[in-house]
């Protein structure tokens, strides 16, 4: 995480995004700019949040910890979303991690400013309860996508939305890296077994292929057909 001080740049992405006028009050003078790198944590499970986030650039995964030791996707975040709706209101701590997929930057204000100036803001507070519906909707979506989409599709979806853009997707460096398949094989409600069996089926049809601890993307017409907008 590390501060932009560039002023410019953070008048850019307010204006870009309308963020001011999600506010009665003017809120500019308390709103930061942040930079994540690639896989860095904006938050973790269980920690309580400093910050309230408007992504502006970038994008990240979202995912549960279960008890039993397991990881679930629930979605992707991309501009503009906000992280800290749900603890900004009952002050709890957080339940999912949200992780950066690709160079994320986010507009940031203090919990303690938004608490202090912004929770008797109706303006602000209908753009919460909107962002929490959106959010409800969502996860009761990818609820039945665990359910009811082959595992192919939802390997299909989280291969797009982990890589950074198309230019990358033939990129042997900047390939998909393949080292935690266990941990991938959680994300999607898979199997180690099952995860593998389907990689083996993608390559087979062209559509992908290994190299080394990488997933290259061979076909990504046919890997979109496959994904539709599952993670969406």
């Amino acid at each position: 995480m590390q501060k932009i001080t560039d002023k410019n740049k953070l008048k850019y992405y307010i204006d870009k995004y309308n963020i001011k006028d999600m506010f009665l009050k003017d809120m500019t003078e308390y709103m930061e700019l942040y930079m994540f790198d690639k896989n860095e944590y904006i938050c973790k499970s269980k920690e309580r949040l400093e910050y309230f986030y408007f992504l502006v650039k970038g994008k990240t995964k979202v995912y549960l910890l279960l008890k039993n030791g397991k990881s679930l996707l629930l979605r992707f975040y991309k501009p503009l979303s906000i992280i800290g709706d749900v603890e900004i209101v009952n002050d709890n701590y957080t339940h999912s991690n949200v992780q950066v997929v690709e160079k994320a930057l986010c507009i940031c204000i203090p919990m303690k400013i938004l608490r202090q100036f912004a929770l008797d803001d109706t303006l602000f507070l209908r753009y919460i309860i909107n962002s929490l519906g959106d959010k409800l909707d969502k996860n009761s979506k990818v609820s039945s996508i665990n359910l009811l989409y082959p595992l192919e599709n939802r390997l299909a979806s989280y291969l797009l939305a982990v890589s950074s853009s198309k230019e990358e997707w033939s990129d042997t460096i900047n390939g998909i890296s393949t080292d935690k398949l266990t941990e991938m094989a959680d994300l999607l409600g898979s199997s180690y077994r099952h995860l593998h069996r389907t990689i083996n089926k993608l390559c087979s049809d062209g559509i992908i292929k290994k190299d080394k601890n990488s997933i290259i993307i061979l076909d990504g017409e046919a890997l979109e057909k496959l994904a539709g907008d599952i993670y969406e």
